[in-house]
């Protein structure tokens, strides 16, 4: 029973964790203290899950496994794809915290080009950063417990942390043009597309506000990748291809609609390849909103 419950919690509320993150950086308005009862909720859930996990380890270890795969028995038992898939992020966004101090980025070899897309949500991050810090400050006065206290100021740093972290995975892991046209489609460490060097037929700008979640896929096989509710280059593809979802599900994608916040000069690098596009790269005027492409 205590493995159910933990599987169906922790399938609950990190998700849940993703889709607040997602809305922040959407641009949509959350209220500080929204964002702290989901951080308190996340802790809950990782005690809980850390508690069933021992249990399951020892049982492991009992029956004459190795620590290794008693550990990965628990976590595969426990912990569904979605939430390690979450966890793995979280992983990744604070390492990332590192590569941004040291303005380092990710991925982006010797001759590649680093396409950067977070201008749209920078402000919005650091709003909040700023709304967060002065609430951390505001109920480290108006809070007499101690102990509240200091569950609160820990909760609070690690929604501030949580949020830079989520920023930074963005700064240091930008889109890449590759030396040999291939192009590689990120968006932090919660998604990320390889294209092979021919795979992309045509690019354009495009600017579009496309309404819904980061990654969707609309009935004609087009994949918006939204940072800050809009995209503004067009990718044209020579055939579909497969992407993974931040949370595992799969699709197919025949064209990628991305943001960068210099399109044309994303569209120049992947006409400048080693042999250019497979069809002539064209930057075409961007349509207002809503209209079609």
């Amino acid at each position: 029973m205590s493995v159910r419950v933990a599987r169906l919690v922790a399938a609950a509320v990190l998700p849940a964790e993703l889709a607040l993150g997602t809305c922040l950086l959407a641009g949509i308005r959350i209220p500080p203290s929204v964002v702290f009862g989901a951080e308190a909720l996340v802790v809950a859930v990782l005690v809980l899950e850390a508690l069933v996990l021992r249990g399951l380890y020892a049982a492991g270890r009992a029956k004459g496994a190795g620590r290794r795969e008693a550990l990965g028995d628990a976590v595969r038992t426990v912990v569904p794809v979605q939430v390690r898939r979450l966890l793995a992020h979280e992983l990744r966004a604070t390492a990332s915290l590192g590569l941004w101090a040291a303005r380092r980025r990710h991925g982006v070899r010797d001759g590649a080009v680093a396409v950067a897309y977070t201008a749209p949500q920078t402000a919005i991050m650091y709003g909040l950063v700023f709304v967060s810090v002065i609430e951390t400050v505001a109920l480290a006065v108006l809070i007499p417990w101690p102990l509240l206290h200091r569950i609160v100021l820990v909760l609070d740093v690690y929604g501030i942390v949580f949020v830079l972290a989520m920023h930074a995975a963005c700064v240091t892991r930008p889109h890449v043009v590759g030396a040999d046209g291939s192009l590689r489609i990120r968006y932090g460490a919660l998604f990320d597309l390889r294209l092979p060097a021919g795979a992309v037929a045509s690019a354009r700008v495009e600017r579009r506000y496309p309404d819904g979640r980061l990654a969707q896929l609309d009935d004609d096989g087009v994949l918006d990748l939204v940072v800050g509710g809009q995209t503004t280059v067009t990718v044209e593809l020579t055939q579909p291809v497969e992407f993974v979802r931040p949370l595992g599900g799969r699709g197919l994608a025949r064209a990628v609609r991305f943001n960068a916040d210099d399109p044309g000069a994303a569209v120049a690098a992947l006409s400048a390849g080693p042999d250019g596009l497979t069809s002539r790269a064209r930057t075409a005027p961007s349509p207002s909103p809503g209209q079609p492409a």
